[in-house]
């Protein structure tokens, strides 16, 4: 009995030695990344496909302007700010080392002009000269970044500056840099200036031209590359927060502490690559999309419409995409009054019995009760056949 036991033991052995290794997603990573953390996420849902050391905090270097150029971005929506506001550089600003514009105190720049600088260049004078500008002084915008990062869930960073040259305690970790990536690229104008492979400003009293060649390579080697945000000090080493998109799908690729330039473009791409070769997004529901009606009771109208709070969609291993099923939970009435976006139901995107995502369903309009006046006018209207 004892000899088949230890028999039952060795074969559990010799198979568990001959499966495949696990990520905590349960997918099989064909190849390393030999760099300190690195992420790959889908936008669409926030879905992590590959995590090496996503939580431990590391300096971000140049890849801080993210947050930076999310304030800006933010500032302009809200219409606190315009592109075509002048911004007086202060003397602060124009000593900025690292990489610059070479801005001189007292001239004035637009924000777009400052903008191509910070998302082009990386020129840490003008993401200064930004901040500066939008919150009226340094420590005033680095207490926004912090405030605005504690409520995108960024739970390990803190900034210290506005442009990643190097500070104790300035820190961040490849999720954090992800979720401010993903929040960055929802504005669509950002687009413009993260994508542009060389430019030109002119500055300075002399109105010197600056010509200015992004310093992310992959928008110019790979392909549906559009952005975001490299950086390198000696303390960071060579960081990116890589983005591409490439039909439905757009994937966000972070790198940490890579070695040398070459590896980090190298291990975005890879990272990438991986994720265009075995996923998918399927957009299940558009934002603010009629889903139905339900019957209102009591109401000055007897139906509400319901629409999607948001859309929806759904990342998907290739050649799953007719599998996504979509379920609608709705009541068949409700009873009056009814706010704008009070929530109705749901919509559930499941595959194979299992949920891969949902999303409120909500009133797309207020609805009173209805008054005395109001019901014996219906019921005058229903007895006169109208």
């Amino acid at each position: 009995m004892r000899k088949k036991f230890n028999m039952f033991l060795c074969i559990l052995v010799i198979i568990s030695l001959l499966l495949p290794a696990y990520n905590v997603s349960g997918e099989a990573q064909p190849f390393d990344i030999n760099s300190k953390s690195a992420l790959l996420m889908d936008v669409g849902t926030g879905t992590i496909l590959y995590e090496k050391n996503i939580h431990e905090q590391l300096p971000p270097a140049s890849v801080t302007k993210i947050m930076t150029m999310l304030l800006v971005m933010e500032a302009i929506d809200n219409n606190k700010i315009t592109l075509n506001d002048k911004v007086v550089v202060s003397e602060r600003a124009s000593k900025m080392g690292g990489t610059q514009l070479y801005l001189e105190p007292g001239e004035n720049k637009t924000v777009e002009e400052l903008m191509k600088g910070v998302a082009i260049r990386s020129a840490n004078d003008a993401s200064l000269a930004l901040g500066e500008y939008i919150a009226g002084t340094e420590e005033l915008f680095i207490q926004q970044m912090n405030n605005r990062a504690k409520e995108l869930g960024m739970k390990n960073t803190t900034f210290i500056n506005t442009n990643g040259l190097p500070a104790e305690g300035h820190v961040t970790t490849a999720y954090d840099i992800a979720l401010m990536s993903r929040e960055l690229l929802k504005h669509k104008d950002i687009h413009k200036w993260l994508t542009t492979w060389m430019d030109t400003v002119v500055v300075g009293k002399r109105q010197s031209p600056q010509s200015l060649v992004n310093t992310n390579k992959l928008i110019n080697t790979y392909k549906g590359a559009n952005g975001i945000k490299t950086g390198y000090t000696s303390e960071a080493l060579h960081c990116i927060s890589a983005s591409a998109t490439r039909g439905n799908a757009t994937f966000i690729a972070v790198i940490m502490a890579a070695p040398t330039s070459q590896v980090r473009f190298s291990e975005a791409s890879k990272l990438l690559d991986y994720g265009f070769a075995n996923y998918n997004n399927v957009e299940v529901v558009k934002k603010d999309s009629i889903i139905g009606s339900v019957m209102l009771s009591k109401g000055k109208k007897i139906q509400v419409d319901a629409v999607a709070k948001d859309e929806l969609n759904a990342l998907v291993k290739k050649g799953d995409e007719a599998n996504v099923q979509k379920e609608i939970i709705l009541p068949p009435s409700i009873t009056a009054p009814v706010s704008q976006g009070d929530k109705l139901g749901e919509i559930i995107a499941k595959i194979d019995g299992k949920e891969i995502g949902r999303v409120d369903i909500v009133s797309k309009e207020s609805i009173e009760k209805a008054s005395i006046v109001n019901i014996l006018g219906k019921m005058f209207s229903k007895m006169m056949g109208k």
